[in-house]
């Protein structure tokens, strides 16, 4: 069964943007950015809400990527082709290879995951990945922690009462101080 994993970078204070909307304290170095190219090989669809989708419409823009590094279109060669699932109560319509979800979350993750497939199944937005949160949906979190703290914002996780118990798998501290940290949830818990 596919894996579900929430990757987000968030400030050391805990917020996915800053309190005036921002999140230019997250650029990544390159070497931070290659970590995301090498993570986003292993995801076969990307589950997001709509501000995090229209903020990725970036990537999706050729005259932006005319000015790109090899680096980005590499990232951009990745994304564009990835399959997407939008929530949404607002949009009509989305574009590239992206879908407006027909269901409600538990049932796409769950028909999502009894597809074949071996790539895991990315989450990504602070609200949506809190829902999946509490209805105990997201089995690996994987946080890029930037050196910075921001003073409010979007948490990245809006008041989850539920304990959940973690296994790190895996964590790494880049040059430019930012530390991954990557966790599976206990089964236990």
């Amino acid at each position: 069964m596919r894996t579900v994993m929430y990757s987000m970078g968030m400030s050391l204070d805990g917020y996915i943007v800053g309190p005036d909307g921002g999140i230019d304290w997250s650029v990544p170095s390159d070497e931070v950015f290659q970590h995301s190219i090498d993570e986003i090989k292993g995801v076969d669809v990307h589950l997001m809400g709509r501000r995090l989708y229209e903020t990725m419409l970036y990537w999706e823009q050729p005259e932006r990527q005319a000015s790109f590094t090899a680096a980005e279109h590499e990232w951009a060669s990745l994304w564009n082709p990835l399959p997407k699932v939008v929530f949404s109560r607002t949009l009509a319509t989305v574009e590239g290879n992206a879908r407006l979800a027909t269901d409600g979350l538990a049932q796409e993750i769950e028909r999502l995951r009894n597809e074949p497939g071996d790539g895991d199944i990315g989450i990504g937005g602070a609200t949506l990945a809190t829902q999946a949160a509490n209805l105990g949906l997201i089995d690996e979190y994987r946080i890029m922690i930037h050196p910075v703290l921001v003073g409010g914002g979007i948490p990245l996780f809006a008041n989850d009462r539920r304990q959940v118990d973690l296994d790190l798998l895996d964590s790494r501290r880049f040059d430019s101080g930012v530390m991954f940290l990557h966790y599976r949830v206990n089964s236990s818990s």
